[in-house]
């Protein structure tokens, strides 16, 4: 067993982790077109591998993604969750988890100005380096797609079973070329695995670089401890693989 694949089977339980005398983590206010938003940074103690901006889920930011920042600080990276939703929400329950996503999927130009907002603002934070991958978990994975297909100049794009789908009138033609990784369930019943042959199809006709981890049997969230679908060991093992391809790519 690797060094990181060590790590990862050593830190994958994901009840809330007291920081380490080695990282720092705390939130940080940022604004993005005069609206106000609350990320979490985590930082490690010595020189960072690179920054990894986290995209929260629909039920927007909770102790899922610190401790995923944390996990990312603990492996050597500034790690910056990002928030697309506003300091001032706090989505409680499936119907504001819905309201709140389905606005954003309903207007891209605001998605992507928060999202590409929240890029800019994490260039100026403590830590920060040029090298900069974003990941995302459901809804976190569809918008790191987003934010790729508008263009944002990072080195690298990770979605854990994200919504996958081009939505009509969208295209690559503005993404940078890095590559993308994918995490996902052939079982999904939110993106399914056709959703992921037609947008590698996309990309491998964008010559855009791409490689998936497929986890057969695999339902929606998979990677999220609590929830109907969680499976351990490909929650371990597509840890294992994010750090892997952080390595690769940064």
């Amino acid at each position: 067993m690797s060094v990181k694949r060590t790590l990862a089977a050593s830190l994958i339980a994901l009840a809330p982790l007291p920081l380490s005398a080695e990282v720092t983590g705390d939130y940080v206010t940022y604004t993005v077109g005069g609206m106000d938003f609350e990320g979490y940074l985590a930082t490690p103690e010595g020189e960072s591998l690179g920054t990894i901006l986290i995209v929260h889920d629909w039920d927007g930011m909770t102790d899922y993604e610190e401790t995923r920042a944390r996990m990312l600080a603990e492996a050597g990276y500034t790690a910056f969750a990002i928030d697309v939703y506003g300091a001032d929400t706090d989505p409680q329950g499936f119907e504001e988890y819905r309201a709140l996503s389905g606005a954003l999927y309903g207007d891209r130009q605001t998605f992507r100005e928060r999202l590409l907002g929240s890029i800019a603002a994490a260039a100026d934070l403590p830590g920060a380096t040029e090298n900069v991958v974003m990941i995302g978990y459901c809804f976190g994975g569809a918008a790191v797609l987003e934010a790729a297909r508008a263009g944002a100049d990072l080195d690298g794009f990770v979605s854990f079973h994200g919504g996958l789908p081009t939505p009509e009138g969208q295209d690559w033609s503005a993404a940078v070329g890095a590559p993308l990784m994918f995490f996902h369930g052939s079982a999904d019943p939110v993106s399914g695995i056709g959703d992921l042959a037609q947008v590698m199809a996309e990309l491998n006709e964008a010559g855009i670089p791409h490689l998936a981890e497929i986890y057969g049997g695999a339902r929606h969230s998979f990677t999220v401890p609590g929830s109907n679908d969680y499976l351990e060991g490909p929650d371990a093992d597509s840890w294992a693989g994010l750090l892997d391809f952080l390595d690769e790519t940064l």
